[in-house]
């Protein structure tokens, strides 16, 4: 949507991460990539206090994700973060995870997810606030 590079939150894999044998979970990349959109949110300056404040919550309406090659405990990864696109109360996000090696990086997992501002009291569509709609579009 811009030309800045996407935002990239790193992460190591723990064994809470992994199943039996040592590989993330599925479910697992899915937190990562949450993880990644709050920090993303948080450096722009909208953390959860200022969601909460606005009586909103952000929520995945969809997600298509795609996953390539298995992460393992202890890996070092990269998750990105990058607006698609951008509509009155929705966003469409861009993101990947990467392993981080001597190699330099693998993808391993990447989705599109689809994001929707919601009345935190009613969980129905809302407009997302215009100084965070200026921040994303910067």
């Amino acid at each position: 949507m811009n030309n800045s590079a996407a935002f990239e939150w790193p992460l190591r894999v723990y064994i809470e991460d992994t199943d039996a044998g040592g590989i993330v979970y599925y479910v697992n990349y899915l937190k990562f990539m949450e993880r990644a959109r709050t920090e993303f949110m948080r450096s722009l300056g909208f953390g959860k206090q200022f969601i909460f404040d606005a009586d909103l919550m952000f929520v995945v309406h969809g997600i298509s994700s795609d996953y390539l090659l298995p992460a393992r405990l202890d890996d070092q990864l990269a998750v990105t973060a990058e607006i698609s696109k951008l509509g009155k109360a929705y966003m469409l996000m861009e993101q990947q995870v990467y392993r981080l090696n001597d190699q330099g990086r693998e993808l391993l997992c990447r989705a599109e997810v689809k994001l929707t501002c919601v009345d935190k009291q009613a969980i129905k569509p809302k407009r997302i606030p215009a100084e965070l709609i200026s921040a994303l579009n910067n």
